[in-house]
């Protein structure tokens, strides 16, 4: 009785220890794996690795040098045998015909979206807002395309901000290697990051254009939708490949592929992801229920919604902390 006390009490002594940086540690390892489920997975090996080492912890760097020392081997080893994951956006033009039958991608590994609840800070605004722009749904894609080491120091040194002697640490290489990296880094994300989505549109007075959005949704009024879209938006649904661009055939794509018919169909329960809005959509089955059916990331630019990436993957439900059934 008195080793699972002791036991018990070092447990929760080391939980208090690495509490304060889990939220930072599963944001850095969604950033590398573009996975909100893969994210969640390798930030438990990070805590039990680092548990298990505790004691060799000699504290020539400080304890959140070493943690995301051992986060980014994790997630290092984890890439070996993951490809990347991109977005629909990301893999080819939009389609022409929104109402011809949709592309099969039910074999790719696409992004996931990372509900903010578990990796956007909640404390400190300034930290609120560098955490939100850090883990935008555009900018993770993004990131994608990098090899994993210079994924590794990007994140690393620009998001959080680590000194090149630190990275350097952190990966076993050398402060010139770091700084290679970073440039090489550098110049490939702004290749691939898309000119509209590499500024956010400020949070502020969006309220009004995003309780449109739900009306139309769940009013069925989807030709209202064309006021709310930017000329050039985009509207993406994983897992399949097909996407559209513009107002029109955002509301061509929609009344052709989804299963909602009428007013009531839908409903549409507020959330966050990506420091994005977010909401959950259910859909109404024959027997009056509400069903998980699917979550709106939406990017915001001044002029209106710039992007909906549309997830129609219920697994991530729990993730959010959303019911998989909505009780009206």
């Amino acid at each position: 009785m008195v080793i699972v006390v002791e036991q018990t009490t070092i447990d929760q002594d080391f939980a208090r220890l690495i509490g304060p940086y889990r939220r930072e540690l599963y944001a850095h390892c969604y950033r590398m794996l573009g996975s909100a489920h893969d994210a969640e997975d390798l930030v438990q090996e990070t805590c039990l690795r680092a548990w298990k080492g505790i004691d060799r912890f000699e504290g020539r760097s400080s304890l959140r040098t070493w943690l995301h020392r051992i986060a980014t081997t994790v997630c290092l080893t984890a890439l070996d045998k993951r490809g990347r994951r991109p977005l629909p956006t990301g893999l080819g033009g939009p389609t022409d015909n929104p109402e011809s039958e949709l592309a099969d991608g039910s074999e790719v590994p696409w992004l996931e979206p990372m509900p903010d609840r578990l990796g956007v800070g909640v404390d400190d605004p300034g930290t609120v807002v560098a955490d939100r722009e850090s883990v935008r749904l555009a900018l993770v894609a993004a990131l994608q395309y990098l090899p994993a080491k210079q994924r590794a120091v990007l994140i690393l040194r620009e998001v959080l901000r680590f000194s090149a002697a630190e990275v350097a640490q952190i990966l076993d290489t050398s402060v010139p290697a770091v700084n290679s990296l970073l440039q090489r880094a550098r110049a490939q994300l702004a290749k691939e990051l898309p000119q509209e989505d590499r500024v956010p549109a400020p949070r502020a007075d969006q309220r009004e254009l995003l309780e449109r959005y739900v009306t139309a949704f769940e009013s069925y009024d989807i030709g209202a939708l064309t006021e709310l879209f930017t000329a050039e938006a985009a509207f993406e649904m994983p897992p399949s490949a097909t996407w559209v661009r513009g107002p029109e055939n955002i509301v061509r794509l929609i009344h052709a592929q989804c299963p909602a018919q009428a007013p009531g169909d839908l409903a549409l329960v507020p959330t966050a992801a990506n420091g994005q809005p977010a909401f959950a959509m259910y859909l109404r089955g024959e027997d009056g229920v509400y069903r998980a059916f699917g979550i709106h990331v939406l990017a915001m630019t001044g002029e209106g919604i710039g992007r909906c990436s549309l997830f129609f993957d219920t697994t991530l439900f729990p993730l959010f902390g959303l019911d998989p059934v909505l009780h009206r």
